[in-house]
């Protein structure tokens, strides 16, 4: 298994000609994070195979990876694999669907779901996170690499669900920008909305997965501010055919609002 960088992002590829479960790459997940709750949701708008008279068929896939997994899935490397059914002959949408659920399952080490919709039943519904969006404070931004300094709480005990869409941060080997919305709901002690969003807006220039950050903010949370209870939710923007949301969470392991599309992905 590679937890390095020794993989194909990043470097010139060509598209496969034939199927290839080869092409999957598998990342370790940070020690500190193994066993957490919640799932990693990947959107694939671009799946396609041939039946047997030879005419191509289209889908959308969905692929649920629990949090509590040893490895995450490289993005480009799941591209490229999903690209090499494209030549490949299968009967139909349970066989597609047995076929990558067993492949990535073999890879990952672990038990994912992979689901196929027909377009005209996909039910992504394009809307946004339910909120309260904290874009329009008044901040001062001075630093751009992850600072959890930034957070704090004050004494009123509250329940509340905020929202921003200014998240950016960077892929760390391509050095890409990754934009997201984030969606966080918690029970606790009210965490000052104002470094909330400082704290989100400073991973601007930070280089991680999207797993990853996602995990960082979870996990600052949790040891600066103490909520009872804690979820973390992020839609990342549509690259190369694939949307990413992690979801992490002290409660459940799959988001109440899924199956959801933001109006940017």
């Amino acid at each position: 298994m590679n937890s390095d960088f020794n993989f194909i992002l990043g470097k010139e590829t060509s598209y496969p000609e034939c199927y290839d479960k080869s092409l999957l790459c598998p990342i370790n997940r940070p020690e500190r994070t193994l066993g957490m709750k919640g799932c990693d949701i990947w959107t694939a708008y671009e799946v396609s195979w041939l039946l047997p008279s030879g005419k191509p068929q289209v889908a959308i896939g969905q692929l649920t990876i629990p949090a509590s997994s040893r490895f995450l899935i490289e993005s480009k490397s799941y591209k490229l694999y999903l690209n090499s059914l494209n030549s490949l002959t299968l009967a139909s949408f349970d066989d597609v669907e047995t076929l990558v659920t067993k492949d990535l399952c073999d890879v990952l080490k672990c038990d994912v779901t992979f689901e196929l919709f027909a377009l005209g039943d996909a039910p992504f519904f394009v809307t946004d996170f339910v909120g309260n969006c904290i874009d329009d404070l008044d901040i001062l931004i001075s630093n751009y690499s992850p600072t959890p300094d930034l957070l704090s709480v004050g004494s009123d005990e509250v329940e509340e669900t905020l929202v921003s869409h200014l998240f950016r941060s960077n892929c760390p080997v391509t050095s890409q920008p990754d934009w997201a919305s984030v969606q966080i709901t918690y029970r606790g002690k009210g965490i000052c909305h104002k470094g909330l969003l400082a704290y989100l807006v400073s991973y601007r220039h930070h280089n991680g997965f999207h797993e990853h950050c996602v995990e960082s903010i979870y996990v600052d949370i949790l040891s600066r501010c103490s909520p009872d209870s804690l979820s973390v939710y992020a839609r990342f923007t549509r690259r190369g055919g694939l949307d990413i949301n992690p979801f992490r969470s002290t409660d459940i392991d799959y988001p109440l609002t899924h199956p959801i599309r933001l109006i940017r992905q």
